[in-house]
C-alpha cells in the first residue's frame, strides 16, 4: 500500500467535494473534508465492484449522514463506478446523478436514500439483518455466498435524532455482528460546537447497547483508522462503533474546525488556499493528477476480482445445490407467481365476518407458504396487529433464521430498518403498529414512497373503533396525511375479500409501498368478489335506475352504514349506488371510462362517509354532494356508543342522503 500515493486519492475526494460545492454555489463541504481519509480506507477494503454496483454479495455503504454527499460522489469516481467527472461537475443540478443527497436508484453505487439524519444508520440495521437471515437461509459448509459487512458513516446530528438509538439499541440485541459504523465525530454542528446540546458521552451509550467501541484519535491516520476496522470485522457476536475524531472542513486554514465549514461553499480565496495547504498540483477545478487514477485502478481491479471469485463460488454452489440455489435467484429477482395468486382460491376465500385486522392475519400465514421470503413484525404488538407468522420463529440473536421480527416500541426505527432490509434485496418485508402511530413511521414511510420500495404497512385499530383507549389511540387525520403522501398506496378494506385485495396489490407490486388500514371492531363479509376492490373503489350495491338519486361512498368499516341506508333511503322512494372505496389511489389510476362508470359526471348528489377527516373526499363528493366524517378528536368510551354519539349511524347517512337529494333537485345540468 503506498501511502504518498493514498494520501493523494484522500486529497482528491476534497478537492473534487470542494470545487462540485464551489460551482454548484451550495453544499456541506464539511464532512467530506473531515471524513475523507478514514471513507477511503473504508473503500479500500471493502468488498465491492465499480463495473457492477448490483453485485448481489458486494459489501453495502450507507452515508447516514447525507449532506456530505459528495464524499460519496467522490468515491464513487475514484473507485470506478459509473459517476464521471461531468457528473460531479453538475452536483445538484437539474436532471443531474449527483443529486443534493444519496438517492436510491439515481446514482450507481448509492445504496439508500439519505440525508434526513439518523435514517441512515437505521437502514444499515435493516441491511444487516437481511445478510444474517439470508446466510442463514443459503450458506453451506465451504458455500458462504451471502457473506458481507454493512458499513455507515454517521455523523453527530444522526446520533442526535432518537431514531439511531431506537434502532442501534435493536442491533446491540440481536447481535449484529457484521455492521459496523463509523462516527465522524467533528464536535461541530450547524449552530456550532455540539457541546451547546450534545455532551453525552456516545462510547458510554453504545457500550450499553451491547456494541463493540473503538476509538481513533485521529481522523487522518490511515494505520489506525485501518487497524479499528480489522479489530470491528474480527467481532463477531456484536455490532462495531469506531469513533473516529475528525475536523470539519480538515484542510482549509479559514474554514477548519468551524461551524461555517458545514454547510456553504468554502468560497473562491479559500479554496485556492486550501489548494496550497494541501500541495494540490493543480489549481484547475476538477483537475485531478494521472497518478491519482492509476493508484486507484488497482483498488478497482482488486474488485473486480472479488466478484470474480464469488461467481465462481456461487457457480459451484448451484452445481452442489441446485434447487437452493434456484430458491435464491427467485428470492432475489422479486418476482412472485401473481397469476396463481390471484386463482389461488384458499387466499381468496372467507366464509364469516371478522375485523379486517383478523383477516389480515390470516392472509399473512396463508402468504408465508406462498411467499416464502415474506419477513416481518410488529413495534410489540404482534398479538393486536395479528402478524404473528405460525411455525416460521422468531429472528434474535440465538436464531437467525427466525421470520418473525420483534421491533420493541420503536415504530419510528421499525419503518426505516424495514427500508434498509428490502433495499439490501432476497426480502418481502412488512411491518405493522396501531394506526394511530404511524405519526412516530411518518418520515421512514415517507422515504418507502420516495425510493418505491414496496414495503407493507399494516395498520390497525384505524378509528374511534378503537373505543375505550380514547383520543390518544384513536386515528383521525392519519388517512388523509398517508393519502397525501405522493406514491403511497393506502387501502382501508370493507370486509376480509377486500383485505385479500389490499394483501395481494401490496405483495404483488413493485413500486410503491401500501398501507393496510385495517379494524380492531369485527366487519360484515358482503356478498361478491374481493378481487373487485383491486380497481380502488367499485360498485357494491347499485341502482335501479339507469342514474342514480345519489352514489354513497365510503371505505372501511362505514361501507356497513352505507350498505344498509340503501334500504332505508329506498323505502324514502331514493334509489342509490352503494361504492366501497378502498383506496384512493387504485381508483384514480383507473381509465377514464371505468371511473365514469362507478361515478358518473351527470350525477352529482354524492355523499362520501368516513369516520375520519375529511380532506380529501372533496374531489368525489364535488361542490353539489356532501360528507359525514370525523373532524375533531375522539373521547374515551365504547366504540358502538362512540359513532352514535358522533353521527356515524346508518339513520344520519339516510337524512344527510335525503338532504343532498333535495338540494340538488332544481339543478339543471
Amino acid at each position: 500500500m503506498n501511502s504518498n500515493l493514498n494520501e493523494k486519492c484522500i486529497n482528491a475526494i476534497r478537492i473534487l467535494s470542494a470545487d462540485a460545492i464551489q460551482k454548484a454555489n451550495s453544499g456541506h463541504p464539511g464532512l467530506p473534508l473531515g471524513s475523507a481519509a478514514m471513507a477511503f480506507t473504508l473503500w479500500s477494503k471493502m468488498n465491492h465492484n465499480g463495473k457492477n454496483p448490483k453485485w448481489q454479495n458486494r459489501d453495502r455503504f450507507i452515508l447516514s449522514a447525507g449532506h456530505g454527499s459528495m464524499l460519496e460522489y467522490s468515491l464513487l469516481h475514484l473507485f470506478g463506478y459509473k459517476v464521471s467527472i461531468d457528473d460531479i461537475k453538475n452536483f445538484r443540478q437539474t436532471g443531474s446523478i449527483t443529486a443534493g443527497h444519496p438517492e436510491y436508484n439515481h446514482t450507481p453505487g448509492v445504496e439508500i436514500t439519505t440525508g434526513p439524519l439518523g435514517q441512515g444508520i437505521c437502514n444499515a440495521v435493516g441491511m444487516a439483518i437481511a445478510e444474517e437471515y439470508l446466510a442463514n437461509k443459503f450458506n453451506k459448509e465451504k458455500y458462504n455466498i451471502v457473506d458481507h459487512y454493512t458499513y455507515s458513516i454517521v455523523g453527530d446530528g444522526c446520533l442526535m435524532e432518537g431514531i439511531s438509538g431506537e434502532a442501534s439499541s435493536l442491533a446491540g440485541t440481536l447481535g449484529l455482528g457484521k455492521l459496523i459504523v463509523l462516527y465522524d465525530s467533528n464536535k461541530i454542528s450547524i449552530e456550532g460546537s455540539t457541546d451547546i446540546a450534545f455532551t453525552e458521552d456516545v462510547a458510554k451509550r453504545y457500550e450499553s447497547y451491547n456494541w463493540q467501541v473503538i476509538k481513533v484519535s485521529d481522523g487522518n491516520d490511515i494505520e489506525a483508522i485501518n487497524n479499528a476496522i480489522d479489530e470491528a470485522k474480527a467481532e463477531t457476536s456484536k455490532p462495531s462503533m469506531i469513533i473516529v475524531s475528525t475536523k470539519i472542513g480538515y484542510g482549509c486554514p479559514a474554514k477548519e474546525g468551524k461551524a461555517s465549514a458545514h454547510g456553504e461553499p468554502l468560497g473562491i480565496d479559500n479554496i485556492k488556499a486550501f489548494r496550497e495547504n494541501l500541495n494540490w498540483p493543480s489549481e484547475v477545478p476538477f483537475e485531478v493528477p494521472s497518478e491519482v487514477y492509476e493508484n486507484m485502478d488497482k483498488y478497482i481491479k482488486s474488485g473486480e476480482e472479488k466478484e470474480a471469485n464469488w461467481n465462481s463460488l456461487l457457480q459451484s454452489y448451484k452445481n452442489e445445490y441446485p434447487e437452493l440455489a434456484k430458491e435464491y435467484d427467485l428470492w432475489f429477482n422479486k418476482d412472485i407467481n401473481e397469476k396463481a395468486l390471484l386463482e389461488n382460491e384458499e387466499f381468496w376465500s372467507f366464509d364469516k365476518e371478522m375485523a379486517t385486522r383478523e383477516s389480515s392475519g390470516i392472509l399473512i400465514n396463508r402468504l408465508k407458504d406462498l411467499v416464502p421470503n415474506l419477513i416481518g413484525g410488529s413495534a410489540d404488538l404482534a398479538p393486536s396487529n395479528k402478524t404473528y407468522m405460525k411455525d416460521k420463529g422468531d429472528f434474535s440473536k440465538e436464531y437467525k433464521s427466525g421470520s418473525n421480527l420483534h421491533f420493541g416500541v420503536r415504530e419510528h426505527a421499525m419503518a426505516a430498518i424495514c427500508n434498509g432490509m428490502y433495499a439490501h434485496g432476497g426480502l418481502r418485508v412488512f411491518c405493522a403498529t396501531f394506526f394511530v402511530f404511524s405519526d412516530y413511521m411518518k418520515a421512514s414511510m415517507r422515504l418507502s414512497s420516495l425510493m418505491n420500495l414496496p414495503i407493507s404497512y399494516v395498520l390497525t385499530h384505524d378509528s374511534i373503533g378503537v373505543g375505550e383507549d380514547g383520543p390518544t389511540h384513536q386515528p383521525i387525520e392519519q388517512l388523509a396525511a398517508l393519502r397525501s403522501m405522493p406514491n403511497m398506496t393506502v387501502f382501508r378494506p370493507a370486509d376480509s375479500k377486500e383485505t385479500a385485495a389490499g394483501w395481494y396489490y401490496s405483495i404483488s407490486n413493485k413500486t410503491t409501498p401500501t398501507s393496510l388500514v385495517l379494524t380492531r371492531q369485527k366487519l360484515p363479509l358482503y356478498e361478491g368478489d374481493g378481487k373487485r376492490a383491486l380497481k380502488g373503489g367499485y360498485i357494491l350495491r347499485d341502482s335501479k335506475k339507469d342514474n342514480p338519486d345519489i352514489i354513497l361512498i365510503a371505505s372501511g368499516s362505514e361501507v356497513e352504514l352505507i350498505y344498509r341506508a340503501y334500504d332505508k333511503l329506498k323505502e324514502q322512494g331514493i334509489d342509490s349506488r352503494v361504492v366501497s372505496m378502498p383506496s384512493f389511489e387504485l381508483f384514480d389510476a383507473q381509465s377514464k371510462e371505468y371511473k365514469e362508470s362507478v361515478l358518473p359526471n351527470k350525477v352529482r348528489s354524492r355523499l362520501g362517509v368516513e369516520a375520519l377527516s375529511s380532506f380529501g373526499w372533496h374531489k368525489y363528493i364535488g361542490l353539489d354532494g356532501d360528507i359525514l366524517s370525523l373532524d375533531h378528536f375522539g373521547e374515551s368510551g365504547n366504540a358502538n356508543d362512540l359513532f352514535e354519539k358522533f353521527g356515524l349511524t346508518v339513520d344520519n347517512v339516510v337524512e344527510k342522503a335525503i338532504k343532498v337529494v333535495e338540494n340538488n333537485k332544481e339543478l339543471v345540468f
